[in-house]
C-alpha cells in the first residue's frame, strides 16, 4: 500500500470520526426523532403537540385571481402574527423563518380534497394560463438567501412575482403542479423559457444585460403571507394520514432536501387559516440524496431513472430511498464536506415505515393523473421532449408500484 493511499484512508476515518461531534454542534435544526416517535399508525401524534390542535380540515382552494403579496417582502417589513396583523413590536424577515409555536397554531390545514384530478390542467398549474406572469416585467430588488439567484419583479398587470434562476427552476415548476394536483398547497408557478427584465441588477449568478432564460416566476395565492417555518417532526399534523402522504410526495418526486427552513406557514386571511406546505421543491426529479455535482442532484432525469424508490416493506408500512443520507459525498471527498453530511443526515425517517394504507391513499388520487397530465406537467417545466417521456415513464412505474402495495 503506497503512503499516500494510507494517509487518504486515514483522513477518511478520521472525518467520519468526527461527524457525530459536528452534527450535535452545528445543526441542532436537523434532529433524527427516537424510532419511537415515527408513527406506526396514522392517528399517532408526538406528545408535543397538544391534544386539543384542531383536526385537519377540508378548505376550498385559495382564491387564484387575487394580487398576492410579495413570497418575502424586504427585510425592513414589519412581521405578522397568526392573525396576519402587524404587531407593535416590528419584526424582521428572520422572524418569519422560525418554527409556530404550538401555542400559536390556529386554523392549520395541509391538505383539501383535490376534486376531478383528472380534469385538471398540469400545463399551467393553480393559477391557469389568464394568470401567468405577463410581459413586460421591471426588477424590484435581489434576494440574496438560499443558493440560487433570485428577485422581485412586477408584471405588466402590477403583480409582483419571485424568479429563482438555476438547476432548481424546471423540476421546482413541476413539483408543484403534481403537490396542486395531490391537494398539497403550492406556489403558483410558471417557467418561462426566456424574459427580460427591465433595470435588472444582481450580485451574484454571473448575469449580464436584462435577458435571463429557464426562469421560475413564483407567487402565492392572494391573500396570504408568510408568518413561519413548520418542522417534519413537530407539526399538529404528524401521524396523520394527509402528513404521510406528502411524505410519499416527496420520494416520488425524489426531494431530498427536506430542511425545514424549507417549509412554510401561510396565513390566509380570507379563510383565516394556518396552511402548511412545503415551499422549496426545487430539489426534484435527480438523485435520491446530495451528492457532488448540483447538474445530477437537480432535475436530471439519468440520475432520477437510476435512483431507489421502495427499499422495504413489512406487514403494515413502506421505506423508501429518498431522503437518503449523503453517504457517497463523505466518501468522494474524503471528509471534506462533512458538515454537508452532517446537516442532512438527519433526514432519512421522513421517508421511513409509513403506514402502507397511508400510501396506498395518495397512491389513489396519483392514479388519477393522466399520461397527458404527466407530460403536461414535464412540459410546465420545460424540459426536453425526450427527457419528459423518460420522467413520465418512470412516475407511472412509482405510481403503479403504490397503487399495489
Amino acid at each position: 500500500m503506497s503512503r499516500t493511499f494510507s494517509s487518504k484512508l486515514t483522513l477518511l476515518a478520521l472525518s467520519l470520526t468526527f461527524v457525530p461531534l459536528y452534527a450535535q454542534e452545528t445543526a441542532p435544526v436537523v434532529v433524527t426523532p427516537p424510532a419511537q416517535t415515527v408513527p406506526q399508525q396514522p392517528a399517532t401524534v408526538p406528545p408535543t403537540v397538544p391534544a386539543q390542535q384542531p383536526e385537519a380540515q377540508t378548505p376550498a382552494n385559495p382564491p387564484a385571481d387575487q394580487d398576492p403579496l410579495t413570497l418575502r417582502e424586504a427585510q425592513s417589513k414589519p412581521g405578522r402574527d397568526v392573525t396576519g396583523k402587524e404587531p407593535k413590536d416590528s419584526a424582521s424577515k428572520v422572524d418569519e423563518d422560525k418554527p409556530l409555536a404550538a401555542d400559536k397554531v390556529h386554523n392549520p390545514v395541509i391538505w383539501h380534497d383535490p376534486g376531478n384530478v383528472a380534469s385538471l390542467d398540469l400545463l399551467h398549474g393553480q393559477g391557469g394560463e389568464k394568470h401567468a406572469p405577463k410581459p413586460p416585467f421591471t426588477f424590484i430588488s435581489e434576494d440574496k438567501s438560499g443558493t440560487n439567484p433570485k428577485f422581485n419583479v412586477n408584471d405588466a398587470d402590477g403583480k409582483k412575482w419571485r424568479v429563482k434562476l438555476g438547476e432548481e427552476s424546471r423540476p421546482e415548476v413541476v413539483a408543484s403542479r403534481l403537490l396542486w394536483a395531490m391537494g398539497y398547497y403550492a406556489n403558483d408557478d410558471y417557467l418561462l423559457p426566456e424574459a427580460d427584465v427591465a433595470n435588472l441588477k444582481m450580485s451574484r449568478g454571473n448575469i449580464k444585460g436584462t435577458h435571463i432564460t429557464d426562469a421560475r416566476f413564483a407567487r402565492k395565492p392572494g391573500g396570504t403571507n408568510k408568518i413561519a417555518i413548520w418542522e417534519w417532526k413537530n407539526n399538529p399534523f404528524y401521524g396523520k394520514r394527509e402528513f404521510n402522504g406528502l411524505r410519499v410526495m416527496m420520494a416520488v418526486m425524489n426531494n431530498w432536501d427536506l430542511k425545514d427552513i424549507n417549509n412554510a406557514v401561510w396565513y390566509d386571511k380570507n379563510n383565516d387559516q394556518q396552511i402548511f406546505l412545503v415551499s422549496d421543491v426545487g430539489a426534484t426529479f435527480a438523485t435520491n440524496s446530495l451528492k457532488t455535482s448540483r447538474s445530477k442532484d437537480k432535475g436530471n432525469v439519468e440520475s432520477f431513472k437510476n435512483s431507489k424508490f421502495i427499499t422495504q416493506t413489512t406487514a403494515s408500512t413502506v421505506s423508501f430511498g429518498t431522503p437518503s443520507a449523503p453517504t457517497g459525498i463523505m466518501i468522494k471527498t474524503l471528509g471534506i464536506r462533512a458538515p454537508e453530511y452532517a446537516r442532512r443526515k438527519g433526514f432519512d425517517w421522513i421517508g421511513r415505515d409509513i403506514p402502507i394504507e397511508d400510501a396506498r391513499w395518495i397512491g389513489g388520487y396519483l392514479s388519477q393523473l393522466t399520461h397527458e397530465q404527466l407530460v403536461d406537467a414535464f412540459r410546465a417545466g420545460n424540459f426536453p421532449r425526450d427527457e419528459v417521456d423518460t420522467y413520465v415513464e418512470i412516475v407511472q412505474n412509482r405510481i403503479a408500484e403504490l397503487k399495489h402495495l
